[in-house]
């Protein structure tokens, strides 16, 4: 049993997935939409009373797939192939 003290900070647990990050591991390879950071609506999408945040990805692999939240922890097994997308943009 893990304590409150010892337990990963919610931005260990997201890794690098922001919106405009695409990351494959076993299960695809996914292009992150959002990130949900607020536990109430977290909870609600992964219908899970003790989620803290949720990130609703598309399968890239798989387009047919309607884009779906997941609440999985960031691991060794992910690789990130394309960072998030900077929220400044600089003026043209």
């Amino acid at each position: 049993m893990h304590s409150i003290a010892s337990r990963p900070s919610v931005q260990d647990e997201i890794g690098p997935r922001r919106p405009g990050a695409i990351y494959q591991n076993v299960d695809g390879r996914f292009e992150v939409l959002a990130l949900v950071t607020d536990p109430a609506e977290a909870a609600q999408l992964l219908r899970r009373d003790s989620a803290r945040w949720a990130v609703i990805v598309r399968d890239t692999l798989r387009p047919e797939v309607i884009p779906f939240a997941v609440g999985s922890v960031w691991t060794t097994s992910d690789y990130l192939i394309r960072p998030a997308k900077s929220a400044y943009a600089p003026a043209a």
